[in-house]
């Protein structure tokens, strides 16, 4: 068995794969105050309540967003798992050319991510990934990644509205069914929810006309993923363990 982490700006994604077949996964807060200890002893009783030996771990692969977290995350699994793990970052085969102008500036999520994609879907490919920043990929159909579009993501989005707008209030994620509201919290989720659905969509038309058009298949991952893809035009499919697929193949070309 394999352990895969993606560590993002709010949540932490554990997996455990046997082979290729993904049997458990966990979700954490990111909190980058926790001591090693602390987060050995979260991950001992996730694997304990599923009823999984640690010791049949056999590797861990690791991509992050979050360098303040890296130290303690490291640590826990040298002393708790006995096992040195696989940072994504420069060094590491991954199969993706990569065209930005510094290729050491693409996050590790967004690489894992066109890893999954192009090995799963092909290309051309854009990927839309729903985090703390919603995050546009465009990978060619010889496994180029292009580059793509980094904008505030939902979440973000409606704390900035309630933070600087003075009589706003904090609202909860839940959409409409009409897109007029007739209250301020309706509005507010109207106006963040179906405006969102138009940024993607227009993002994704723009990034297909500079990919050169044709067929090019569009998926959508992330904890928001499926609010935003039932309104949407352009996303194809939502794969909601994107990036654990991505961890699982770049560990086995590292092998």
């Amino acid at each position: 068995m394999i352990l895969v982490i993606d560590v993002g700006n709010t949540n932490t994604v554990l997996g455990i794969y046997q082979k290729q077949k993904l049997l458990m996964n966990w979700r954490m807060e990111t909190h980058k105050d926790r001591t090693s200890d602390e987060i050995g002893m979260l991950m001992v009783q996730f694997f304990q309540h599923e009823k999984i030996d640690e010791e049949n771990i056999e590797a861990v692969v690791i991509s992050s967003v979050v360098p303040p977290v890296m130290y303690s995350l490291e640590h826990a699994i040298r002393k708790y798992l006995k096992l040195e793990p696989l940072i994504i970052g420069p060094g590491v085969k991954t199969g993706i050319n990569i065209k930005y102008d510094n290729p050491k500036e693409v996050g590790a999520d967004r690489i894992v991510n066109a890893v999954a994609g192009h090995y799963i879907y092909g290309g051309p490919l854009i990927i839309v990934d729903f985090g703390t920043a919603t995050t546009f990929c465009a990978i060619t159909e010889k496994g180029e990644y292009l580059g793509g579009v980094i904008c505030p993501g939902i979440k973000v989005s409606v704390e900035a509205l309630f933070q600087k707008a003075a009589k706003l209030p904090r609202i909860e994620l839940i959409k409409p069914d009409k897109v007029i509201g007739k209250n301020t919290v309706n509005s507010m989720q109207a106006g963040v929810i179906y405006g969102y659905v138009g940024k993607v969509d227009y993002i994704v038309n723009r990034m297909k006309q500079e990919m050169g058009g044709g067929d090019i298949k569009v998926i959508a991952t992330g904890g928001l993923a499926r609010m935003i893809a039932k309104d949407s035009s352009t996303i194809d499919e939502i794969n909601s363990f994107l990036t654990l697929e991505g961890l699982r193949i770049v560990f086995e070309r590292n092998r």
